[in-house]
C-alpha cells in the first residue's frame, strides 16, 4: 500500500509538471506571435513600409547544384522587390556557409544579382547558422539598427520577436508566394523553435558561434564577398 501511494504521488507530480510544461509551451508561442503581429506585412503591402538600413534575408535550403529551394528563392525575390521599391538601399543575405561544399549566401547573391541588384548593394553573412545568430550578427557585426526581415509567414513572428527583443527596430514581410511542401512539419518545428529563441533572448543570451570585426551596413560590401 505504501509503495502504491508513493507511485501515485510521483505520477501526480509528473503529470503536474507535464501540464505546466504544456502551458508554458503554449503561452510562449502566443506571446511571440502576438508581439510580432503588428510589425508584419504581406508581400503585397511593400509600399506602406518605412525605409530601413537593409533587408535581412534569412537563409534556407540550397540544393547541391547551388539552386535555391522554393522557400529561399521566394525570400530573395521578395527582398529584391522591397529593395527596388526604395525601402532599403542594401540587402543582407544571411545563411549557412560553414562548409566549403554548402553555400547558401553566394547562391542567394547570384539570384539577387540576376534580378537586378548590383553586387555592391549586397552584404553576405556567411555565419547566419540560425535565426537568432543572423539577427544578433546583423546588430553587432553589420551595425544594423532598422531592418526589414524577409521570410515565410510561419517563421516571421519568431524572427521579428527575436530582433525587437535584441533591440532592433524590426519589421517583417512575408515571402509566401506559393504553397510549399512540408508545411505541417515546418509549423511543428517552428513552434519548438519559438520556445528556444524566447529563452535565448530573454534568459540565456548566448553569443553566436562567430562574431568578429564590424562590417557596417552603410559601408562597403566587398569585404563580405569571398568570390570574385
Amino acid at each position: 500500500m505504501k509503495i502504491r501511494k508513493i507511485i501515485l504521488a510521483i505520477s501526480a507530480v509528473l503529470l503536474g509538471l507535464a501540464v505546466l510544461a504544456a502551458a508554458a509551451f503554449l503561452a510562449i508561442n502566443i506571446i511571440v506571435t502576438d508581439f510580432a503581429k503588428p510589425y508584419i506585412s504581406g508581400a503585397d503591402d511593400i509600399k506602406s513600409l518605412k525605409e530601413a538600413d537593409c533587408v535581412l534575408v534569412l537563409g534556407a535550403l540550397v540544393y547541391g547544384d547551388s539552386r535555391l529551394s522554393p522557400i529561399l528563392a521566394d525570400r530573395v525575390k521578395t527582398a529584391v522587390n522591397i529593395y527596388k521599391a526604395g525601402k532599403a538601399k542594401k540587402l543582407l543575405l544571411s545563411g549557412d556557409h560553414g562548409q566549403t561544399d554548402y553555400d547558401e549566401v553566394n547562391a542567394m547573391m547570384e539570384y539577387a544579382i540576376s534580378l537586378g541588384v548590383p553586387a555592391e548593394d549586397i552584404f553576405l553573412d556567411h555565419a547566419g547558422f540560425s535565426t537568432y545568430e543572423s539577427v544578433y550578427r546583423a546588430r553587432d557585426v553589420f551595425l544594423v539598427r532598422n531592418v526589414i526581415i524577409v521570410t515565410q509567414q510561419f517563421h516571421l513572428s519568431r524572427a521579428v520577436y527575436t530582433a525587437r527583443v535584441l533591440g532592433l527596430k524590426a519589421y517583417g514581410v512575408s515571402s509566401d508566394l506559393r504553397r510549399y511542401a512540408g508545411e505541417n512539419y515546418n509549423n511543428i518545428r517552428e513552434s519548438l523553435a519559438r520556445v528556444k529563441d524566447f529563452l535565448y533572448v530573454n534568459i540565456f543570451l548566448p553569443e553566436p558561434k562567430y562574431l568578429g570585426e564590424a562590417i557596417p551596413i552603410y559601408g562597403e560590401s566587398g569585404a563580405t564577398h569571398d568570390k570574385g
